[in-house]
């Protein structure tokens, strides 16, 4: 039976070593938010291809080093800043803490994902709000908020067929629930289009994924998949200071 050398020494990928030389430039020739030069210019540079390059400025984005806008470029980022998404600051959503502000809502069939998370039937229309959060000025995370009708205490007047007043009135129903466990997951993902834009990032830029199940009464009432900007945003638990959030 043959045996593998693991204490064999493997050689540091190109893209690897230019990461470090690139953060280390980063320390000390460019300040926070300065442009770096072009792709070209840094290739030279660095006497690497551009493939290479790219590698090494994606995983320096994927840091939190750097971050790429539209109409601006490539950007010194500044310290990521702790984004707390422990059950003490996520509250129920619209309860009292709740600093995510409702952009709009309609009634649609969710992703499969999210359709077994709430146990409902993979067609079964849902409430879906859509909600976002504003940090220093900026958007820094995008949320949709599924919520099954049947989950909801009944009232009269379903309010506005869509939009962000719709959005209020299932949150102010939800509320009327007596809150009880949240699971909640998190993960690595890539902006699609529709987040980039919203985000004000690039498609494919790397984003923390949060999905939250809320139950109460023993059955899931809603679920919540958040996506935070990576570049800008630390996922604690508690432990660290967060983002002073705004509500405009």
């Amino acid at each position: 039976m043959g045996t593998t050398q693991l204490d064999q020494q493997q050689p540091e990928p190109k893209h690897w070593h230019l990461k470090t030389v690139l953060s280390a430039a980063l320390d000390t020739e460019f300040a926070v938010g300065q442009a770096l030069p072009n792709e070209r210019e840094l290739a030279a540079r660095f006497g690497v291809a551009r493939a290479t390059l790219r590698q090494a400025l994606d995983q320096l984005e994927l840091e939190g080093r750097l971050q790429r806008r539209r109409g601006v470029g490539t950007t010194v980022a500044p310290p990521r800043v702790g984004v707390d998404v422990s059950p003490r600051h996520h509250t129920w959503p619209g309860g009292p803490g709740d600093t995510w502000i409702t952009t709009d809502c309609v009634c649609v069939p969710p992703p499969a994902a999210v359709a077994r998370l709430l146990e409902t039937a993979p067609d079964a229309p849902v409430e879906t709000v859509r909600r976002s959060l504003v940090a220093q000025g900026q958007t820094v995370a995008e949320e949709l908020l599924y919520v099954p009708p049947a989950a909801l205490p009944p009232v009269g007047d379903r309010g506005a067929p869509h939009g962000a007043e719709r959005g209020h009135g299932v949150l102010a129903r939800l509320r009327l629930l007596e809150p009880g466990e949240q699971d909640r997951a998190i993960e690595l993902g890539s902006a699609t289009a529709e987040q980039a834009r919203r985000l004000d990032r690039l498609p494919g830029s790397p984003v923390l994924v949060v999905t939250t199940r809320y139950v109460a009464a023993g059955r899931p009432v809603a679920a919540a998949v958040a996506t935070y900007r990576a570049d800008t945003c630390r996922l604690t638990f508690g432990n660290q200071p967060a983002f002073p959030f705004s509500a405009s």
